[in-house]
């Protein structure tokens, strides 16, 4: 239950003191007082948020009272309720007692609480703003040291030595590049099919450098027609446009000191590129709607899933704009370009989606692994995270399986030849995958009702490779037709 605010009445007139009671007395806690002196002593043994007392009192007036609660209790809300107009009055309570309001009798009940009702909440709000004060004053260090620690974690979680890769993966020249780029307040230009993991080398690079304790700051050109990107990145005044109720501060100004990281460059229009261009060449650009130019110092970092070289031979980027990003151009390999990194990324990934579900399980059978390096990952590593998430949701088993894989993962890793995993004593155990490769094509066998021809057509095979599979594999074909048995294809069939 909330504790009712104190209020003391101060007022010579008996009558006044009971019908100011009864009004309040519902809302707060009242005391009463017939004079300053009586007033001074209860607040000596209460806590008093509010004092209302009449202006003219016999001994000591109301400015004159106040002014001594000013200077003994600073915090609390001083209100003079009064049936004189006197200018004197008002501008004395005003400036020696600083009273919160001057009220004039006769007083109107609602009226009166509502603004006793404001002038306690003032004296709560005070109150409490006081407190964090001193709490947030006592704590600063403790807060700055705070600060510095997630610092820390930042610069180490998007440190490029924090990116998966194995020692022998083309990332390894990716991240050195990446790493010698950070040290030096240039463009940068990162191309690569989406999901390869761009923003993340956008981020290493501004937590590697100069920078990093100013703000990075996000954008997809990609993602807003150019009349709203030009707005996101630059800003408005009000009335710029339909719909400029306000003034916006854009995306420059917010990245100031720090790094704006332009997502799909590549996407914009020749339009755009031309005022993005400028910049860029001179550090400074004019809101729309404003007459004035904004200087900023901000670094950019720009990436495209497009090759901007082929998009300026075909006109659709202009030459100079792609010279200004691509000061230090750097190329992401795609997943499948990468296949040696595929295990331990999963690994990684499947740790934190499983802590983020509430799975624990063991991790994935060696032939899942495979299978994974084997498959050419259109998506990238955003696809390997949404197929783990899958599986995760998919599979009871503590061990991800191949019942838990994707049948067209399973299906092409199986039509690229895997090199069966060795054992510790690096035999080849190829006893699971040829009968993953069986199980695969009795799956479209029993798809096709046994026809051969749709079943090859279906697994991306010819005819004679398909049946040439099914004799190395010893894999019985469902003849067609009812009451037929099926049969093992042998050597002797062609």
């Amino acid at each position: 239950m909330t504790e009712l605010s104190t209020i003391l009445v101060v007022d010579d007139e008996p009558r006044s003191q009971e019908a100011l009671r009864r009004t309040l007395d519902e809302d707060f806690n009242v005391l009463t007082a017939s004079g300053a002196a009586e007033a001074l002593a209860l607040m000596e043994d209460h806590r008093v948020h509010v004092v209302l007392t009449d202006q003219r009192m016999p001994g000591m007036s109301g400015v004159a009272f106040l002014r001594q609660v000013r200077e003994a209790w600073p915090d609390t809300v001083r209100i003079i309720i009064s049936g004189y107009t006197d200018s004197e009055d008002i501008i004395a309570g005003i400036n020696e007692a600083g009273i919160y309001q001057y009220l004039l009798k006769p007083w109107h009940p609602d009226q009166l609480l509502l603004t006793l009702r404001r002038a306690a909440e003032l004296q709560r709000l005070e109150t409490e703003n006081h407190r964090l004060t001193l709490e947030l004053r006592a704590a600063e260090p403790h807060l700055r040291g705070r600060v510095g620690e997630n610092r820390a974690r930042l610069r180490q979680a998007f440190a490029p030595d924090a990116i998966v890769r194995a020692a022998d993966s083309p990332m390894q020249a990716v991240c050195q590049l990446v790493e010698r780029a950070a040290n030096y307040d240039v463009p940068v230009l990162i191309e690569g099919e989406s999901g390869t993991g761009k923003e993340l080398l956008a981020r290493a690079i501004h937590y590697g450098g100069g920078r990093a304790e100013q703000p990075f700051v996000v954008e997809n050109c990609g993602a807003l027609p150019d009349t709203l990107l030009e707005s996101e990145l630059f800003g408005h005044k009000k009335g710029a446009y339909t719909g400029a109720s306000q003034d916006r501060v854009g995306l420059f100004q917010q990245a100031h000191g720090g790094t704006l990281f332009l997502d799909e460059i590549g996407e914009t229009s020749a339009a755009f590129q031309v005022k993005l261009l400028r910049v860029l060449q001179e550090g400074e650009f004019r809101p729309l709607g404003s007459s004035r130019t904004v200087a900023v110092d901000v670094r950019v970092v720009a990436a495209t899933n497009r090759h901007l070289e082929d998009e300026v031979r075909a006109g659709r980027f202009r030459e100079d704009l792609y010279y200004r990003l691509a000061t230090v151009p750097v190329r992401v390999p795609a997943l499948r370009e990468r296949p040696m990194d595929i295990p331990e990324l999963a690994r990684r990934i499947l740790a934190k989606v499983s802590a983020n579900l509430g799975r624990r399980v063991d991790g994935f059978a060696p032939e899942v692994l495979a299978c994974m390096q084997a498959y050419a990952w259109p998506g990238n590593v955003r696809e390997l995270q949404n197929e783990i998430q899958r599986m995760l949701v998919v599979s009871d088993r503590a061990l991800l399986d191949l019942d838990a894989l994707a049948l067209a993962i399973r299906q092409q890793a199986s039509l690229a030849g895997l090199r069966p995993p060795r054992d510790e004593a690096g035999t080849p155990a190829g006893g699971r995958l040829d009968a993953m490769e069986a199980r695969l094509l009795c799956e479209a066998l029993r798809k096709h009702d046994g026809n051969l021809t749709h079943a090859a057509s279906e697994l991306g095979l010819s005819r004679p490779g398909l049946r040439a599979k099914l004799r190395r594999l010893g894999v019985s074909v469902p003849v067609r037709g009812r009451g037929r048995p099926a049969r093992t294809l042998g050597r002797e069939d062609g």
